[in-house]
């Protein structure tokens, strides 16, 4: 049989690092498409982290919650809620812009804190970490960016998959506490075409602690425990030549509490942790829903050039649960304290994303990437049960034109710099507060903004395997819009010159060595970002507040790896932050942020091994180190977690067995412990629990 050049490109393509791991190569060749240069992680003068396929699964043994695995493997990123809501998972201490393959799955004007639950963890390939500020992607990543790289075709006609799975607290097995899962996907690539369509459901039930308690459902903020989701997602893709290839991509998430149970307040003082009983709460289940469309094209021979082009499109809807909150309160529709209400956040939003790059200039020393981006976001918050408006409706425009030159002197140093130009515009009708802040009227306006971004780099690699690099970069968001506009409640205030709607630039400086020399691998960085008018985030009764003050997040990153042979490796991280903030407004840096910002210090170990063809083992351990707080209700006092998995392969599938938190610890999350001193939400982790799996590939 004939084969067409055509299809000698296509798998080319699909055989190369972009597109697959080989299992002899590090994440360190893979092309990292978050840096929108195509750079791998050695060239980068900043931390890069690319979670590979394979760590995903091993983590997917023990979790299915996508916080839960990236908490796992970053240090610097908060120990996870392990709830629908991730407010207070922070990287470096500041909040990261969520991609999926491109596409941003945060939303600033309005967070929810959910942006980890807009996809099933079973439909991810790699995860592309960059850390620290930058403005590679706009708008968000003032804390670094996290780019969810979706499952792609395989090489071959038709290829089928299906897993099952489930996962019980191992003190207790029965029906309500009981979780499954399965996944079913099918892939494969014709001459010109390739597809992909994968469908996954999940049922989990009632979390127990390590003591046998049921652990404290969240039912305002809303709960993975007690929850059914489903996702699913379709790609097809079409080659249109020898270099010109289209995708259309479509991912339907839905993720919603059953309210099977309510809430039983502990008590912190005397060491009770939050419980659940079974009960319906009132109103409606929180749900998180979820529609993304985009479209790629790209051309890799544009005239010497290669063209990447991007066009989105999501509408997005949060429900949080009823609550009769001081802020929801209005005696002309009930008597104080007796009316229950819900939010819920809507967010419609589309977008492109451009950039042309040009690497052969100037014989082969430059490459010059020149692009474009486009954000149209629609955004509002409503009280669900009464009809009122909660935060207006907000139409936001971002347009940002950026440059990025990669410039290599001699072979050893690599020099990077760019700029990126923000503008931005905000649109806000008048309109009036709800009676909790006085029903205030809130004259609108059209408060627009611009910010030219700087960056620049180097890594010098002054003898093999030691490469040292420096950066300085820039990130831009905007703040918390929606909490801002419904926390208004002095009279007069005018949107077109209110200072709480000012942008947030935070400025990002990085230095650091790393060693590539088998089988040892070891990074090592110190960095400092620093913003004049950044965005604290405080618990005031039970309501959110934004606070616009002088932050600064300094800390020191460690990684090492060692890989005896193939078929084992031992990994160990270290992270260690600090965070402080402007109290009184007089300049000086007074006061320390807490863990509603910043997280503690970690250390995180673990050991991979593949015995034989057949059997596979993982362990790993998590210490979250104690940590004080100007306020002392808040003080951390740590703790450490043990996970295990194993994997065999059968002549048909793989069964595997995960175990989390092996050594059954009782302990208190990290957000309950530092964040929150609420007695509603005093959650203890979950205990031991096992899942079993297995898997078929035909």
């Amino acid at each position: 049989m004939r084969i067409s050049p055509l299809y000698g490109a296509m798998a080319l393509l699909f055989a190369s690092p972009l597109y697959a791991q080989d299992a002899k190569n590090s994440d360190d060749e893979l092309i990292v498409t978050a840096t929108r240069t195509d750079g791998s992680r050695n060239d980068s003068p900043q931390v890069i982290k690319v979670i590979s396929e394979k760590e995903i699964a091993q983590q997917r043994q023990i979790t299915s919650d996508t916080s839960q695995i990236l908490s796992n493997l970053l240090p610097s990123f908060s120990p996870s809620r392990q709830k629908m809501s991730g407010s207070g998972e922070t990287l470096r201490g500041r909040t990261p812009l969520v991609m999926i393959d491109g596409i941003p799955q945060s939303n600033p004007l309005r967070p929810t804190g959910r942006e980890m639950h807009t996809i099933d963890a079973s439909m991810i390939e790699r995860i592309e970490v960059i850390k620290g500020a930058n403005a590679s992607n706009g708008v968000g990543a003032t804390g670094g960016v996290i780019n969810i790289i979706t499952k792609r075709a395989k090489p071959g006609t038709v290829n089928q998959h299906v897993s099952v799975e489930t996962t019980t607290p191992t003190a207790e097995f029965n029906r309500d506490t009981l979780s499954y899962k399965t996944n079913y996907s099918i892939n494969g690539s014709e001459e010109y075409i390739d597809y992909l369509f994968a469908l996954s459901y999940e049922d989990q039930g009632l979390f127990k602690d390590a003591n046998n308690h049921a652990i404290g459902v969240d039912n305002t903020q809303g709960d993975l425990m007690d929850s059914r989701a489903w996702d699913l997602l379709a790609k097809v893709g079409y080659w249109l030549d020898n270099d010109q290839r289209v995708q259309l991509s479509l991912n339907r998430y839905r993720l919603k509490n059953k309210d099977n149970y309510v809430s039983v307040r502990g008590d912190r003082d005397d060491g009770e942790v939050t419980t659940s009983k079974k009960g319906n709460p009132p109103g409606s289940a929180p749900h998180n829903d979820v529609w993304t469309v985009g479209a790629t094209y790209d051309n890799y021979n544009l005239a010497g050039m290669k063209l990447t082009a991007l066009a989105y499109y999501q509408r997005y809807e949060a429900l949080f649960g009823a609550t009769n909150s001081s802020s929801f309160q209005d005696p002309a529709i009930a008597p104080l304290g007796t009316l229950y209400d819900q939010s819920r956040a809507y967010t419609d939003k589309y977008g492109s994303k451009i950039a042309l790059t040009k690497d052969d200039l100037w014989d082969d020393r430059i490459k010059a990437t020149v692009g474009f981006d486009t954000l149209f976001d629609n955004s509002k918050q409503d009280l669900w049960a009464t009809g009122r408006t909660y935060v207006p409706e907000i139409n936001y425009t971002d347009l940002s034109p950026f440059l990025q030159l990669e410039y290599t002197p001699v072979e050893s140093v690599k020099l990077s710099g760019g700029v990126r130009y923000e503008y931005a515009r905000l649109n806000i009708d008048s309109y009036q507060t709800v009676w909790a802040n006085d029903r205030v009227t809130v004259e609108g306006g059209t408060p627009s903004f611009d910010q030219t971004l700087y960056n620049a780099g180097v890594v010098w690699t002054p003898v093999e395997p030691l490469s040292l690099f420096a950066s300085y970069s820039e990130g831009f968001t905007v703040p918390d819009v929606g909490r801002v506009l419904r926390g208004i409640d002095t009279p007069g205030i005018k949107l077109d010159d209110y200072n709480g709607l000012k942008p947030i630039v935070t400025k990002n400086s990085e230095i650091g060595f790393r060693v590539q020399h088998a089988p040892f691998d070891f990074e090592a960085s110190y960095y400092q970002s620093t913003s004049k008018l950044g965005s604290r985030v405080e618990l005031v009764n039970d309501a959110f507040v934004a606070r616009r003050e002088k932050t600064e997040i300094d800390g020191v990153e460690v990684s090492a790896g060692y890989s005896p042979n193939a078929d084992h490796k031992l990994t160990l991280s270290w992270s260690h932050m600090r965070g402080r903030y402007d109290s009184d407004d007089n300049g000086s840096l007074d006061a320390k942020l807490d863990g509603l910002n910043i997280a503690p210090d970690r250390i995180i170990a673990s050991w991979s091994a593949n015995w034989n063809a057949q059997l596979s083992t993982f362990l790993q351990a998590n210490w979250a180190l104690s940590k004080t707080f100007d306020d002392a209700e808040k003080d951390f006092s740590g703790y450490a977690l043990v996970d295990a998995a194993v994997g065999y392969k059968l002549p048909y599938g793989q069964v595997s067995l995960g175990v989390s938190n092996l050594l059954n610890k009782q302990y208190i999350t990290y957000y309950s412990q530092s964040a929150s001193v609420d007695p509603d939400r005093y959650f203890a982790g979950r205990g031991r629990t096992a899942t079993l799996g297995y898997s078929l590939d035909f």
